[in-house]
């Protein structure tokens, strides 16, 4: 087994605590506090982890939102099978992947 560390992103879940419920709600806010994002990057920000974070960010969201760090990220374990293959390397097994086909009305 691998150890390999994910994490939870809570933005949104603390947004939501707070009555804010449209990304836009947190340009200006974090705009009074020094952090300069367009309202694309907040969106982003909200929506997906991200895989950067400055400071400054974190520390304007944490103000914002009366929150600290550990309130905005979870750090949780994310366990994956490594098994030998065939040249003697290791490789992840990863679970099966299905594909989804999206049809539009009336096509």
């Amino acid at each position: 087994m691998i150890r390999k560390m994910g994490i939870r992103w809570n933005l949104r879940q603390l947004m939501a605590s707070q009555e804010m419920y449209r990304t836009t709600d947190l340009v200006p806010l974090l705009a009074e506090r020094g952090v300069h994002l367009s309202r694309e990057q907040v969106f982003r920000l909200v929506t997906q982890p991200p895989q950067r974070l400055s400071m400054d960010t974190l520390a304007a969201l944490c103000d914002v939102l009366s929150c600290t760090p550990n309130d905005l990220i979870g750090v949780q374990a994310i366990h994956a099978e490594v098994r030998k293959t065939a040249s003697g390397d290791s490789g992840t097994v990863s679970p099966m992947v299905r594909r989804t086909n999206i049809r539009r009305p009336g096509g």
